[in-house]
């Protein structure tokens, strides 16, 4: 199971839960759900709070929803284990990802960033949004809009308040860049207020903001090399445990930055994304003397993946992904 797929199992669990009877008839089926990567410490690969959700109209205590939908999800193809921590937290281990399965899904997103960031009835720049908003405010409210339409949604009720840019910092945008101050405003959350520094203006590795752009630019430079050479990207197996594991988790990150209103959730896993792949991109172009072959082709495929995960979330941040740097 890929883990974008664990939402609609949960849902579905709690559906069939309450049509067999083992959940109250009156118990609410949330419409969607929100899965995430468990934090350090904790158990599992992926978490939910579902059963908090459901508890209430259910009549019973979210740890005893939580064991019913453990029970069924156990039996889910492609969940190794389910287990139920603390007050009620429904905790997954999944299989490793593998190169094909997250190389198809990264393909599937992309078409939907797309139609996201380039359809008609979306919303124009942050600068040209109500003038009466704060800059950080357009700024905010223009990404989260962004991260709702790819959840099929638009309603900015819940939006958390935003604290304005420091007077002390004075005008951003001609100091920093139009990028580079975005990618400051959205790296912390929307209530602190961001920092800036003249580490936004560097080309190195300690700016986040530079390596995530930088990433995505040896992305398709690679891909260039791959066809001077004479091959192109073809999904296969490699192993690359952790630039997998970060594409895999994108479209979770993607709901959970929308459910939370919380754009910097999708810049923590853009700079994620970009650590793995330019550790990785060592690996992927033949040496010396050495022809292309299917491996070449599948690190190659994998890399382009990554690529593209780093194109379409610089987007909806609002942020240039430039091909070269």
């Amino acid at each position: 199971m890929n883990p974008a797929d664990l939402p609609r199992a949960v849902v579905r669990a709690v559906r069939c839960a309450v049509a067999d009877g083992e959940l109250a008839a009156g118990a609410v089926v949330p419409e969607r759900v929100v899965v995430e990567r468990t934090r350090p410490g904790g158990v599992g690969d992926y978490a939910t709070p579902v059963a908090f959700q459901v508890a209430k109209s259910a009549g019973i205590a979210p740890h005893a929803v939580a064991q019913v939908l453990a029970r069924r999800l156990a039996h889910e193809s492609g969940i190794e284990r389910v287990e139920v921590t603390g007050p009620g937290f429904l905790c997954f281990v999944l299989p490793a990802p593998s190169a094909p399965e997250v190389t198809s899904r990264v393909i599937i997103d992309d078409i939907v960033i797309r139609d996201v960031r380039g359809g008609a009835a979306f919303l124009p720049p942050a600068d040209a949004t109500d003038a009466s908003l704060e800059l950080r405010e357009r700024v905010v409210r223009d990404c989260v809009l962004r991260l709702l339409r790819t959840q099929g949604g638009g309603d900015t009720d819940g939006l958390v308040v935003v604290a304005p840019v420091a007077k002390r910092d004075a005008d951003v945008l001609a100091r920093y860049g139009a990028d580079a101050a975005r990618w400051a405003m959205l790296a912390v959350p929307a209530k602190e207020t961001p920092a800036f520094g003249e580490v936004l203006l560097l080309q190195g590795e300690g700016n986040e903001f530079f390596r995530v752009r930088y990433a995505h630019a040896r992305a398709r430079a690679l891909v260039r090399s791959a066809e001077q050479l004479g091959f192109r990207p073809e999904a296969g197996d490699v192993d690359a445990p952790e630039l997998l594991r970060a594409l895999a988790d994108h479209p979770l990150v993607l709901e959970a930055a929308a459910h939370h209103r919380a754009p910097e959730r999708l810049v923590r896993q853009l700079v994620e994304v970009a650590d793995a792949l330019l550790d990785f991109q060592y690996r992927v172009l033949p040496k010396g003397d050495e022809k292309p072959s299917a491996a070449h082709r599948a690190r190659l495929a994998l890399a382009e993946a990554a690529g593209t995960v780093l194109a379409g979330g610089l987007a909806l941040l609002g942020i240039d992904a430039p091909t070269r740097l």
